[in-house]
């Protein structure tokens, strides 16, 4: 009995590959897109900042360091150029990853959101409890001075970048954003009174290391809201890659540095027993990717089962 030929027609239409009992089934990757290996992720390469942007990220630690180092009166210029030199960091990260419109966002949002919530807070007394701004800080505008908002923006940036990973649970994200910011502040207050920026009015109900709890839960509270209103913005490339080591180098440098400063150079153990866990915790809690995170969960395929055609 003679072999008949199999044309090569009734050869090309036969599937290529074949779904093995008990495997998921394997997904093809037409030829000339990526990934051109089976070992790389289907994910578009990760979109580089400029290295301009790196500029401002060092000069802002190189402040940073040089800030316990400075006499008592230079300490509030040197705080109003570390908040403008971090904010401006933030600002530029943002336009370059993410575009201009969403960081025209995300001032409105952390900026004008900041200024607001310090205006209610210093004529009011609601969320933070009572407390009035110094001249140290420079201008002030409707009693809050105007660098304090900046500082809201240039530290809720940094939080939306590590928090994001959370955003298909939305509540969860923002209110993880909103205890960085809160657990940051447990070292921020107790400096910014000592320094003489700003003064919390006696009898002001239970406080840790001189400030209010009630400051602590305003915190909490703005910054959740802040965090899922970042979550919220319009965001083309939500899904894109995006190179993100500067803000969380700037996240981690900050908590790593007020832990240090607070116990070796401000003689303030207290602050940094307190603050230390709290936002070590909160920073931990915040960078671990839970099952929900990711698309699929646990039973997700892994880009590892691909195969050329």
């Amino acid at each position: 009995m003679s072999a008949r030929p199999v044309s090569t027609a009734a050869w090309a239409s036969r599937p290529q590959g074949r779904d093995r009992p008990g495997k998921p089934p394997v997904r093809r990757v037409p030829t000339g897109s990526w990934p051109s290996r089976p070992w790389q992720s289907d994910e578009p390469p990760r979109r580089r900042v400029p290295g301009w942007v790196w500029l401002p990220a060092g000069a802002t630690v190189a402040t940073q360091i040089a800030y316990p180092l400075v006499g008592q009166r230079a300490l509030g210029a040197v705080t109003v150029a570390v908040v403008v030199l971090f904010f401006l960091t933030s600002i530029a990260h943002a336009t370059t990853t993410r575009g201009p419109r969403w960081a025209s966002g995300y001032l409105v949002v952390t900026v004008g959101g900041g200024l607001a919530a310090e205006t209610l807070g210093v004529h009011t007394g609601v969320p933070f409890g009572e407390y009035s701004y110094g001249t140290s800080l420079g201008p002030r505008v409707f009693g809050v001075a105007a660098v304090v908002p900046l500082a809201w923006a240039m530290m809720a940036y940094p939080a939306y970048v590590l928090v994001r990973r959370h955003q298909r649970i939305p509540n969860r994200a923002a209110f993880l954003g909103g205890l960085i910011l809160a657990t940051w502040d447990l070292f921020l207050d107790p400096q910014m009174v000592k320094a003489g920026h700003w003064a919390w009015r006696p009898g002001g109900g239970p406080a840790i290391n001189g400030i209010p709890v009630s400051n602590f839960l305003g915190w909490l509270l703005v910054g959740t809201v802040m965090t899922g209103a970042l979550i919220a913005l319009p965001d083309p490339g939500r899904c894109a890659r995006r190179d993100d080591r500067i803000p969380l180098a700037l996240l981690l440098w900050t908590y790593l540095s007020s832990v240090l400063a607070h116990l070796v150079f401000f003689a303030r153990p207290g602050v940094a027993a307190v603050g230390g866990p709290a936002m070590g915790a909160a920073l931990l809690l915040s960078s671990r990717r839970w099952n929900r995170d990711v698309p699929g969960g646990a039973d997700a395929p892994s880009p590892h089962d691909r195969q050329d055609p």
